[in-house]
């Protein structure tokens, strides 16, 4: 019997966010587990998903992490991909530094606004990426420096301020979602080897908790050997999420 390592688990989990989504585009950009996860789910359950190659190539096939697209579908430039944008035909999955209970994102300062402790990245796309389209997140190391009960400041809006859909956020121990009446964050899964405890003492808010949390489903024999020989020879999914 094969192993699936965690961060196999973790890419998994990241392809389950794009089931269903048909033909739109998946931007992956927070890390090598969602840009697999994504073409992952490509290459097996979602044919119809849009991926690219980093960049502005939509590619016939899903391609491997760190290679350029060799078949060619489509092209899709700045203007184009904004259009997507603005009419919602994208699922995105960023990276937040911080993240709140309904799901407000900070990728912009740490501390206060007029004088930060850290400058991050500026709020990028993430405005118009949460009101307009579906946003996921990925979170590598799940600490309370993370998940946190106010952010520093609203760089991606959530639930709370009129987001489009904050589907869930997958990290390196659970898959949490808003699947509550009042669209407050809930423990969906844990991975294998993690316990609840683990989540919630990691947590720096109070989690929506089910009495019943379930395990996150393990990858398939076929989803281990697409992963393993085709999109990720490399192991580039290890250094994210090491075992």
């Amino acid at each position: 019997m094969t192993t699936a390592t965690r961060a196999e688990i973790c890419a998994v989990a990241c392809a389950e966010l794009f089931r269903g989504d048909g033909e739109i585009v998946a931007a992956a950009v927070a890390g090598f587990v969602p840009m697999l996860g994504s073409r992952l789910a490509r290459a097996t359950f979602e044919p119809d998903l849009l991926t690219t190659d980093g960049g502005p190539v939509l590619s016939a096939e899903p391609v491997p992490l760190g290679r350029s697209a060799t078949g060619i579908e489509g092209w899709l430039p700045f203007r184009d991909h904004l259009w997507l944008v603005l009419n919602g035909r994208r699922h995105v999955v960023m990276g937040p530094v911080q993240i709140d209970p309904f799901g407000n994102t900070n990728i912009s300062c740490i501390g206060d606004w007029e004088r930060p402790k850290r400058q991050l990245l500026g709020v990028r796309g993430g405005p118009g990426n949460t009101l307009l389209n579906t946003t996921s997140y990925w979170v590598p190391k799940h600490s309370t420096r993370v998940f946190t009960e106010k952010v520093d400041f609203v760089s991606g809006i959530g639930h709370d301020r009129g987001a489009h859909e904050i589907r869930a956020v997958v990290t390196n121990l659970a898959v949490l979602d808003f699947a509550t009446p009042t669209r407050r964050m809930r423990l969906r899964s844990v991975h294998p080897g993690v316990s609840v405890s683990d989540v919630v003492g990691n947590t720096g808010f109070d989690l929506d908790v089910p009495a019943d949390v379930p395990e996150t489903r393990l990858p398939t024999p076929d989803e281990l050997q697409v992963m393993r020989e085709v999109l990720d020879p490399k192991a580039l999914r290890e250094r994210e999420v090491p075992s």
